[in-house]
């Protein structure tokens, strides 16, 4: 099985307001709010956090374990802030990162592909899932995820989209573009054979040999605005820690129906979904100012 690179120390920046949050058909929400200080978050820890995991989701791990095992540390930083240069006509790609990062640290399903990390060998690839993460259920039961990130201020905007774009990849029947995909480029994810054997069985079970079941999941993340007024940010230390911490946990809840709606689909019948929430202050202005600080 592939190893995380993402560890769960990662989580250790977050405050876990809302932990596997029971939503319809055995699903689960998490909030992960950014730590506090100075009643502000903690935007510069988040940055220098991300800047430690950049180049594991912007390139695949045969080119990462071929730069580390040269020890040109230098080229491994370059060709990964340069995907994302090359990537920053798209506002959405902090969110792919968090999700990828979350992904790996809570939910322990390492990546298999990112789009940003074959972006430049296949320009024609733009919709469709954000990374695909594989999760071990058991010896014989394993899912294939299928990441869709959406930073929206409005949060019920936000759940609408990315349910919105997941249907899409149901019913215009592109998950099997995304398989053959993510099978054409298995061979970067792994040097050893004996795992690059076992992956492709995982991808692509056999029914006759029944050894393997594999199922399509979905992973969301969703970055939202939280208002703080001026008023509120004059509070104590301690007092605004704790009243913003009960705002997003309320925010969130009110609209745990819109997300149990969507769930319910019939278009999803049969898909586990795992969604994480991190919520945000202006948000439109430090989605830009944190992929520019990675850059």
């Amino acid at each position: 099985m592939i190893e995380t690179n993402v560890k769960e120390s990662f989580l250790d920046l977050f405050y876990h307001d809302i932990e596997d949050l029971e939503l319809d058909n055995n699903n689960k929400l998490n909030v992960f709010t950014l730590k506090i200080k100075n009643n502000s978050f903690a935007y510069d820890e988040l940055t220098e956090l991300l800047s430690n995991h950049i180049y594991h989701f912007a390139l695949s791990r045969t080119e990462v374990e071929k730069l580390e095992k040269a020890k040109e540390y230098g080229t491994l930083v370059k060709k990964a802030k340069e995907k994302l240069r090359r990537y920053s006509s798209n506002e959405g790609e902090l969110g792919e990162i968090l999700l990828y990062c979350l992904l790996e640290s809570h939910l322990n399903a390492p990546k298999i592909l990112t789009k940003l990390e074959i972006k430049t060998a296949a320009n024609d690839y733009v919709k469709g899932a954000d990374g695909v993460h594989l999760l071990k259920l058991s010896d014989k039961d394993y899912q294939l995820i299928f990441g869709e990130s959406k930073l929206n201020s409005d949060l019920q905007k936000g759940i609408y989209e990315a349910f919105g774009s997941l249907s899409n990849l149901i019913t215009e029947n592109k998950i099997d573009f995304e398989i053959g995909l993510v099978n054409s480029q298995l061979v970067k994810e792994t040097s050893n054979e004996e795992l690059y054997n076992f992956l492709k069985k995982v991808i692509i079970p056999s029914a006759r040999e029944s050894k393997i079941n594999t199922d399509y999941s979905f992973g969301i993340f969703l970055g939202f605005d939280v208002e703080i007024t001026k008023e509120e940010s004059k509070k104590s230390n301690s007092d605004f820690r704790t009243y913003i911490r009960k705002k997003i946990t309320k925010k969130v809840t009110e609209l745990t129906k819109s997300v149990n709606f969507q769930i319910n689909k019939s278009e999803f019948n049969g898909y586990d979904f795992y969604i994480y929430i991190i919520p945000f202050s202006n948000l439109k202005e430090m989605r830009k100012e944190i992929i520019k600080e990675l850059t």
